[in-house]
């Protein structure tokens, strides 16, 4: 062969093979800040972030002020906020004030009028079409004395969301963002059925809901997508991701009975029940879901920033290759 020949398909042979590296790379975070977000939002001092409780409204106002910091757009007039109100009744009250964890076990708690509040910011695209990214802050609080912190559920879905807002803060998008931190998913998806019967913009507008709930805890480098079953073409772009983490799929099929369907299992389900697409991003149960032990030490770091990567990665491509939708 003609050295010249050679050299020059060795060349293009080796541009090639250094193109998903150079992609993967492309993404450029804070990753302290991004850990620092998960390490506030899971300390001690926001006693779990329960709903009502004055932690959880600790919580939105670091989400709220953080928006503000980045000069994104309030989505309701000129507030982030969005306030809901949910009359705790049975099982709702016994679940947020349990009667264990009162002396006189045979105490009646009345029924209980609690507000809280979506925080959503909007970052302006060159259309009207839209992207919804999701993440929920509210967790289960304190139980018999110990601390909930939910480092993982979902600590790392919200930091993941601001991380996401900065990233996309000075760039442009063909799709507006909606950046929407939710509240009380812990209480029956309260909060994102609010949200998607009182959006901020036309919902019509809406191609695709990505849901970020329990990203960090892996020992495995495997992060899940949940929706293709439903949106099969949202697979193809997924299948374009380059980065270390084995993305996998399967929580949706209903007829896959070694895997659990996660279609209605966290914020995305209200928006899929008006037809919206969506994308859930999540890590599969371990041991440390919905225990005190769901602390900031007990995440996959280095896992957890590749995933957020991988995510942020992702609604690049989906702003690309959606811009047609609807």
């Amino acid at each position: 062969m003609n050295k010249q020949l050679f050299a020059l398909l060795f060349l293009v042979v080796f541009t090639i093979s250094c193109v998903p590296d150079e992609e993967h790379k492309s993404i450029s975070i804070d990753e302290n800040l991004l850990l620092r977000h998960v390490e506030i939002l899971s300390n001690d001092s926001l006693e779990g972030r329960l709903f009502g409780t004055v932690g959880h409204k600790k919580t939105q106002h670091y989400i709220a002020e953080y928006f503000d910091s980045l000069g994104l757009t309030p989505a309701f007039d000129s507030s982030y906020y969005q306030p809901f109100s949910i009359t705790l009744k049975g099982e709702k009250r016994n679940w947020l004030f349990p009667v264990s964890d009162y002396e006189d076990s045979s105490v009646q708690i009345p029924d209980t009028t609690i507000t809280g509040a979506n925080i959503v910011a909007i970052k302006e695209g060159l259309t009207e079409k839209a992207l919804l990214i999701t993440a929920h802050y509210d967790h289960l609080g304190m139980r018999n004395g110990e601390i909930y912190n939910g480092a993982d559920d979902n600590a790392s879905g919200v930091a993941a969301l601001l991380t996401i807002a900065e990233y996309f803060r000075d760039k442009s998008l063909n799709h507006t963002l909606i950046l929407a931190a939710i509240d009380a998913e812990e209480i029956e998806l309260e909060g994102s059925y609010y949200l998607s019967l009182n959006f901020p913009i036309d919902i019509n507008n809406v191609v695709l809901n990505i849901n970020m709930d329990m990203i960090s805890k892996n020992d495995s480098m495997e992060l899940y997508a949940a929706g293709t079953f439903h949106y099969p073409h949202l697979k193809l772009i997924l299948n374009q991701l380059k980065s270390p983490i084995n993305l996998k799929f399967g929580h949706d099929d209903p007829s896959n009975n070694e895997l659990t369907d996660w279609t209605d299992a966290s914020d995305h389900t209200p928006f899929h029940d008006q037809g919206i697409p969506f994308i859930y991003f999540a890590v599969e149960d371990h041991p440390n879901y919905h225990q005190p032990s769901d602390t900031f030490d007990n995440i996959n770091h280095d896992f957890y920033i590749e995933a957020v990567k991988l995510i942020i990665q992702a609604v690049e491509r989906f702003d690309v290759e959606l811009k047609e939708e609807k």
